[in-house]
């Protein structure tokens, strides 16, 4: 298996998890690193950057990438804080409560906002709505939001970080991207170079 990381695409490496506070960014992110062993039920609010890696076989290739993922603050007082540990971005996972019709109105500040730090470049990425266990207090609909995930050039899940719902599907397909954004430069520096 090969592992694909590190120096060609060292900007893609970092998906970054933004989003509201409390939409559920940090149990999604520790669900999808710990194979959905590890829900934990009282969080406390994070309050900085919390850095996870986990290593993630690409379906159909010998490949696997290497995800660090960058699960970041969502209070707007610690919020230019993280942008500045940001670095380079290439891949997003915007998280959203699908029981709050406010936290996926905020998604447009938080694209606003990447790619301003992005200096407006395209941001590959995902658009989660997590929750999706509170279907009796779901306030943004499914056909909605993916038409706006679609308008912003990102994929969309569902998913419930409590349940164990489709918390892979979001992740995997970051790795997905990465691992086609690599081997697009990987063929770009090859056909430079002298026969």
């Amino acid at each position: 298996m090969n592992a694909l990381c590190g120096w060609l695409l060292r900007d893609a490496l970092c998906p970054c998890c933004r989003g509201d506070a409390a939409v559920g960014k940090s149990a999604l992110s520790h669900m999808f690193h710990s194979d959905g062993t590890l829900f934990q039920k009282n969080y406390s609010m994070t309050t900085g950057v919390e850095l996870l890696m986990k290593c993630v076989s690409i379906p159909e290739t010998n490949d696997s990438v290497e995800l660090y993922i960058i699960d970041s603050a969502g209070k707007e007082t610690l919020v230019e804080t993280c942008e500045k540990m940001w670095g380079e971005l290439s891949l997003l996972c915007l998280v959203f409560d699908l029981t709050s019709e406010q936290s996926f109105a905020n998604c447009s500040h938080w694209m606003e906002r990447v790619r301003s730090h992005c200096q407006s470049r395209q941001v590959s990425g995902v658009l989660v709505g997590n929750k999706s266990d509170l279907s009796a207090r779901r306030e943004v609909q499914a056909s909605v939001a993916q038409e706006w995930a679609q308008s912003q050039g990102l994929d969309y899940h569902e998913t419930s970080a409590k349940e164990k719902e489709n918390c892979d599907a979001p992740l995997l397909s970051l790795a997905r991207a990465f691992h086609s954004l690599y081997r697009e430069r990987l063929e770009t520096i090859q056909n430079l170079s002298p026969g």
